[in-house]
């Protein structure tokens, strides 16, 4: 395993080539800050140094800071980890040192990465590299000048959307901005940094200290103005996220009382967010998305991937057009097959049409554009299916159709092509009943739409091989997505888990709540949708289908509303007829349509369940817990039956899959967060008011009792039930 380290070379020129090395990525871990601060002190005393130009090993500068040390923090409590660099190192050591520093930048100069390069003297960058201060992206800010530093080279209003953004910018728009001072080939990046920085040594280049120049921050007024809109701006679109207007106070604190003063304000506020329940949120998901990629009997067993170079896709539909276009995008052949012409067009139209939506919104040329579509042929048979590596079929939730379907395709494809169903509920042990290679059937659950949505469920059977997962895993991180491997129940991992979501939501509506008041509640705790308006968009059939399905499997714990089926007899169907709980009118956002209060009114005449005919007392708090406390039990279930690999995959698959904020670290962190002992009593309390729906788990009445984490890995799952 590589060693991170500095090193220095001094050639007869008299400059000091310092280099960061930490692979892949140079990442800024401890060692290198204090690599950094000895050769920079060495190259301070050496009379034989007149300049220095720092640089990173095999092509990239640096990726920032190593968030391994954020997660030591959050595991032990102990801030003193953090180094504190951005005075000692940054300021003293570099940038008000006697001699200059140039920044010799490939590949990736992003967060600390970026901050070290503007305590620099000048940046030169070779063509295309990411430049970018991402921090918020973890919660934190900028913690080494990135917030003082950077509105001083490119303009306040330009930095403030890189850093409240999160995205990065190319070297080319980084040069025209005064970040870069020039972009060089790679072949000449180190040539020209070295004469770049004798220059400034000899005065033939300007000296530049970032931190003291002032005129691209324009008057105070205008800086005032500009920050105002913004703090505006973020709390509407971060309005949970501590992070954005700390970062927006700390850029104010500069601009009004110096750079020095606003870095002192910034290495404060750096390391009191790093202990802030979102900093720690969105670390975990961040390490919790990596870890779905270890997947114990099929990533640690010496298997190699196979190509996947065609993919036949049966059914055009919304799913089936979104992962066929996931696919083509990806430069994999695509076969999309349709039982008639007139729905094969169709399916080829959308695709079409979704291509399109790329190109006119600049996130794919036209030439790209172009190259995708010819990755796709359309048939009405299966001809096309002898030479295929993967089939995914995409067709209405029928048992008897996809049994159909998976036989014929055992046939028609190679004997080691993979058969896979995007079905979202059924168990694949029924969907392959009636066929004979067992191994090879696996689920593909893509997420609406499929082409946008990053989640891949990818579910196992008992008797699905090995290589048929990791085959499907590679595929899915080909086309951009995140797999998460899960075992074979009804709804798998997370349509089972997010199914008491909905059902709560309608036994609160029934006891007598406000519809509109739960979505704009749901909706402020950080989910995109409220349960209401996520049915208007999935269109009734779904929620009927999926309550069918669950209510046969778990009927302990289904609750039936009719609510759906009278706004169905009413003519509305959601957002597919423009009526639902809400008016959907072109041009406009989603109104709350009061035609449908009378509606709800006859649902709780039916249901008959609020208690003495009145509506109940709830807080909003409660109104969000009794929504969220039956999905965390749920979870327990999944947890306990041993369906995911550990509870950080049900994290990811919440927040990707579900929408569920990556700020609240994902449904099993954030019960955590609130504590299994709270949630344990809430529904205890409830089922003895309203019913075996809130009845708490067994999983989760143990883990509250003995105090242990519902994320604590599960010893002896169910496990001789394990699905995994």
């Amino acid at each position: 395993m590589a060693v991170a380290r500095v090193t220095m070379e001094v050639e007869n020129d008299g400059v000091a080539v310092i280099t960061i090395s930490n692979p892949p990525v140079n990442a800024l871990a401890l060692p290198i800050f204090e690599g950094l601060k000895q050769k920079f002190t060495e190259a301070m005393r050496r009379i034989d140094v007149k300049a220095i130009v720092l640089t990173g090993k095999d092509g990239k500068f640096s990726g920032g800071f190593d968030i391994n040390v954020f997660e030591m923090v959050h595991k032990t409590g102990d801030l003193s980890i953090l180094p504190d660099v951005s005075v000692d190192l940054l300021v003293n050591v570099i940038e008000d040192a006697k001699k200059p520093t140039v920044a010799a930048i490939a590949g990736l100069a992003l967060g600390g990465g970026l901050e070290l390069a503007l305590g620099c003297h000048a940046r030169i960058a070779v063509p295309k590299a990411q430049l970018g201060l991402p921090e918020l992206s973890l919660g934190v800010i900028p913690g080494s000048g990135g917030t003082q530093r950077l509105p001083r080279l490119v303009g306040l209003s330009k930095a403030v959307e890189m850093m409240l953004s999160s995205r990065p910018i190319m070297s080319e728009e980084g040069k025209e901005l005064g970040l870069i001072d020039a972009v060089v080939p790679l072949e000449e990046l180190l040539k020209v940094s070295r004469q770049w920085a004798l220059d400034i040594a000899g005065r033939r280049k300007p000296w530049i200290r970032s931190l003291h120049i002032m005129d691209k921050l324009g008057s105070l007024p205008e800086a005032h103005d500009l920050i105002k809109m913004a703090r505006q701006q973020a709390k509407q679109t971060a309005k949970n996220m501590p992070q954005h207007l700390a970062c927006l106070d700390v850029i104010e604190e500069g601009v009004i009382h110096g750079g020095y003063i606003g870095v002192l304000k910034e290495a404060k506020v750096f390391k009191e967010l790093v202990a802030s329940v979102t900093s720690k949120a969105l670390v975990h998901v961040f390490f919790a998305q990596r870890a779905t990629a270890k997947v114990p009997n099929v990533t640690d067993i010496g298997l190699k991937p196979r190509m996947t170079k065609k993919v036949a896709v049966i059914g055009g539909g919304l799913m089936g057009s979104g992962i066929a276009t996931a696919l083509i995008l990806s430069n994999i052949y695509v076969v999309l097959k349709e039982i008639n012409s007139e729905y094969l067009l169709r399916g080829i139209k959308t695709i079409e049409v979704n291509i399109r939506g790329l190109v006119s919104r600049k996130r794919l040329t036209q030439d790209n554009a172009e190259k995708a579509l010819s990755m796709l042929k359309g048939v009405l048979d299966y001809s096309e299916f002898k030479d295929v590596d993967l089939v995914i079929e995409a067709v209405i939730e029928d048992v008897p159709l996809k049994q159909k379907i998976f036989s014929e395709i055992e046939k028609a494809c190679p004997p080691h092509c993979i058969l896979a169903s995007n079905t979202s509920t059924i168990d694949l042990n029924i969907v392959g009943e009636k066929t004979r290679s067992q191994d090879r059937i696996v689920g593909a659950h893509f997420f609406s739409p499929a082409h946008v949505m990053p989640l891949l469920e990818i579910v196992r059977t008992e008797k699905t091989s090995p290589q048929a997962i990791l085959d499907l895993m590679t595929v899915g991180k080909t086309i951009k997505k995140v797999p998460v491997v899960v075992g074979n129940c009804t709804g798998f991992a997370v349509n089972r888990n997010f199914f008491p979501y909905s059902q709560g939501a309608h036994i609160l509506v029934n006891l007598g709540v406000d519809v509109f008041k739960i979505d704009r509640l749901i909706t402020d705790f950080g989910l995109p949708l409220g349960p209401f308006q996520l049915q208007d968009l999935a269109g009734y059939g779904v929620a009927v289908a999926t309550t069918k399905e669950f209510s046969s499997y778990f009927p302990d714990r289904t609750f039936y509303s009719p609510l759906v089926e009278l706004l169905m007899k009413n003519g509305r169907n959601g957002k597919n007829n423009g009526k639902g709980y809400y008016i959907y009118e072109k041009g406009s956002k989603p109104k709350p349509d009061p035609l449908v209060l009378p509606i709800v009114e006859e649902s709780r005449r039916l249901t008959n369940i609020m208690p003495g005919g009145k509506p109940i007392t709830v807080t909003d708090q409660e109104i969000i817990e009794m929504i969220l406390f039956p999905v965390v039990n749920e979870a327990c279930r999944v947890l306990d039956e041993g369906i995911v690999v550990r509870a950080s995959d049900l994290d990811v698959a919440s927040v990707l899959g579900m929408s569920f904020p990556s700020y609240r670290g994902g449904i099993v962190f954030w019960a955590d967060t609130v504590g299994a002992n709270h949630v344990y009593r809430s529904l205890k309390k409830w089922s003895q008011v309203y019913g075996n729906f809130y009845k708490p788990s067994r999983f989760l009445e143990e883990r509250a009792s003995r105090g242990i984490p519902l994320s604590a890995p599960v010893s002896t799952p169910s496990a001789s039930r394990s699905r995994m």
